[in-house]
């Protein structure tokens, strides 16, 4: 815009310049043969044994007005190329500093969008001084959006808090009177495996109310950041996978980057298939960790990859048949993207996924 500003401002300048010399020229022109015709008029004729010549005169008259013009438009486009360089550097100076607000709004927006969380920096304001004006009255409606979108996520967050409080007491209340009904041995095997089956289901939304708030806490930025090695917490979590462990530094949360690759690994076993395998590779290339892991599971169609990473999403009739909460995948991109990295999936041709999270790579502490 700061171009476009300066080429609009120079070229109407250098237009009005160059009408301004032709009008010049024009008028000029239209004065110089009266005058020039006057004064040959005013010259006597010749006289016997004096030399005159009044063709000579107009000859020479005709000279002068063209050495005039001429003169008038070379140094007069000199004049203007100088005034409309000055004109536009100038106007690109001008332009800069009208646009130095613009370039404010824009550098806080740039600063909210590539924060780690979502929410990481809708606390930032840009509060921007100056008269009333338009560019004014922009920066404040971005500030209002900023306000009600931090307290939009505030209340997203102190409801998922409360209504997972909420949810976890009774839950809890029914497995322990669950439990106290199948202690006595004289209970009949109907009522045992009705028991049972309940349980099952109130652990199933036990582990749907964990999945909500780790969720939850995944999509904010880390507030504590230590050195981590994805090669060390993949070698804990990953005891009955296959595994290729490189070093893997990065800076992060050490909890949630451990459920990260807990789910990462969970997911490769739960949707794999018998006598299949696992493997989990952790690395890096150039500025980038990687942990990937890979399994050999049904086939995925490539259009429903990217949905898998959707809360509650899972491939066909596994949503029936699965004993998890849909949050798996969910939580390893927030987690990815929360620590400034992202998790990508690939569809394996003769079946399962290979999931791969990329983040950040940091210097060794040592």
């Amino acid at each position: 815009m700061r171009l476009r500003l300066t080429l609009v401002y120079g070229g109407l300048f250098l237009l009005a310049g160059l009408l301004l010399l032709a009008v010049t020229s024009l008028l000029v022109s239209k004065q110089l043969p009266t005058k020039i015709a006057l004064r040959v008029e005013n010259v006597r004729p010749p006289q016997p044994g004096v030399g005159g010549d009044t063709t000579f005169v107009q000859r020479f008259a005709e000279d002068a007005r063209d050495d005039a013009l001429s003169t008038i438009l070379t140094q007069g486009g000199i004049a203007l190329i100088v005034v409309a360089s000055v004109a536009i550097a100038l106007g690109w100076l001008i332009a800069g500093l009208l646009l130095q607000p613009l370039n404010r709004i824009t550098a806080a927006a740039r600063r909210i969008a590539d924060a780690p969380a979502a929410d990481g920096r809708l606390r930032e304001r840009i509060a921007l001084d100056g008269p009333d004006d338009e560019i004014k009255r922009l920066a404040d409606t971005f500030d209002l959006m900023l306000t009600r979108l931090d307290h939009a996520f505030d209340g997203q967050r102190r409801f998922i808090a409360n209504a997972s409080h909420e949810l976890r007491t009774p839950l809890t209340l029914n497995r322990t009177l669950l439990e106290v009904a199948l202690t006595p041995p004289q209970v009949a095997p109907e009522m045992r495996q009705l028991g049972d089956t309940l349980l099952a289901i109130n652990d199933r939304h036990g582990r749907l109310i964990d999945g909500l708030l780790m969720l939850g806490r995944s999509e904010r930025e880390p507030a504590r950041m230590s050195y981590v090695d994805l090669a060390d917490v993949a070698d804990h979590v990953a005891e009955t996978a296959d595994t290729k462990l490189a070093e893997a530094p990065v800076l992060g949360d050490p909890i949630l980057l451990e459920r990260m690759v807990q789910n990462l690994v969970e997911n490769g076993l739960r949707h794999n298939v018998p006598g299949g395998w696992v493997c989990v590779v952790t690395g890096t290339y150039g500025p980038h960790a990687f942990i990937e892991v890979g399994n050999t599971g049904p086939v995925v169609p490539p259009y429903e990859v990217e949905g898998l990473f959707e809360p509650f999403r899972r491939l066909g009739t596994e949503r029936l048949a699965s004993p998890g909460a849909g949050l798996g995948l969910s939580i390893v991109r927030a987690v990815a993207r929360a620590h400034g990295g992202d998790a990508r999936a690939v569809a394996r041709p003769d079946g399962g996924l290979v999931v791969t999270v990329t983040l950040p790579r940091v210097a060794d502490p040592m």
